[in-house]
């Protein structure tokens, strides 16, 4: 870090200020574990340090792009990805992560002022928020009395969650993408109920042609940002698919069947006709489906890293 030179590759020294921080914190923190005299204060410590054990992959130190996707259901699918941004945002706080919505697209609007979100992508900023977040990959199934149903129905809605991991610059370059492979709209950003918030021509989608891949960005003040931020959601989405057809790879090669799908369901939130969060990997339940919906998802996240 004291090299002068350092600096002339801006990327590289980003990257080893951030790898500086993130020991420094854990050196600081082993220290205040020796200073440490509350017994019960010592026993939390440590097994959060204990647990960082299980948080030794690849991008499980840095930051995510956690996204949500409304499954069939209209309305009510809708507000059930509303109300899991709203729980994940709240995990996040907890955590003291900080986290900025990057592209949100509206439902429509609903009773007593409801509106839900088709999709958002959320930036998520702090130590280790991959490695909590990628287990949280997959389709989150809500069962309650519908608010939208004029009869009160149970309805069941589905979302789907997915945790990219922020990818260094020499995997962008590793992930080569040619420009005619891109097709990139240019479009006004939105607000609830699909009413234009900005009046430039800023927000940005971007389609990977060979994949079909798309992404999008609507945050930042201009096209040239958000394009930016579009591709590096593109680079994440395209690392991610070159590990699963890894994955996929590995497992035929071993002979056995294993599935690496998004589309799999994990956990189900039923709110009626009684209340219970169970994890369906785990096996891990509760009662009390409030606090879970508040961002209390520590039990359920830790048992699934641990298995």
């Amino acid at each position: 870090m004291q090299n002068p030179e350092l600096w002339n590759d801006r990327e590289r020294a980003k990257n080893l200020t951030q790898e500086l921080s993130l020991l420094q914190t854990e050196i600081n923190e082993f220290d205040q574990l020796e200073n440490e005299t509350n017994l019960e204060v010592l026993s939390k410590k440590l097994k959060e340090k204990e647990f960082q054990v299980f948080l030794s992959g690849k991008y499980d130190k840095g930051n995510a792009a956690l996204s949500i996707y409304s499954g069939a259901g209209g309305q009510d699918a809708q507000d059930w990805s509303a109300m899991l941004l709203r729980m994940y945002l709240r995990y996040s706080d907890r955590r003291g992560w900080k986290t900025r919505i990057i592209d949100e697209s509206f439902g429509d609007p609903g009773p007593e002022g409801r509106i839900g979100v088709k999709s958002v992508t959320i930036e998520i900023k702090g130590p280790y928020a991959y490695g909590f977040l990628k287990k949280e990959t997959g389709v989150h199934r809500l069962v309650r009395i519908s608010p939208f149903s004029a009869q009160s129905l149970r309805h069941t809605s589905f979302a789907l969650v997915e945790v990219l991991p922020e990818i260094s610059s020499q995997e962008e370059q590793e992930l080569e993408i040619k420009p005619d492979e891109l097709r990139v709209d240019v479009y006004k950003s939105s607000g609830p109920g699909g009413q234009n918030v900005n009046k430039r021509m800023t927000a940005v989608r971007i389609t990977h042609l060979p994949t079909k891949i798309t992404v999008a960005a609507q945050a930042e003040r201009s096209h040239a940002q958000n394009k930016e931020q579009a591709m590096k959601l593109l680079y994440a989405k395209l690392y991610k698919l070159k590990e699963q057809e890894k994955a996929k790879t590995l497992a035929e090669l071993k002979g056995k069947a294993v599935s690496i799908e998004w589309g799999n369901q994990i956990r189900s939130y039923v709110l009626h006709p009684y209340k219970m969060v169970k994890d369906l990997r785990t096996n891990i339940e509760t009662s009390n489906a409030e606090n879970v919906l508040e961002g209390d998802l520590e039990e359920f996240i830790e048992a699934e890293l641990k298995a």
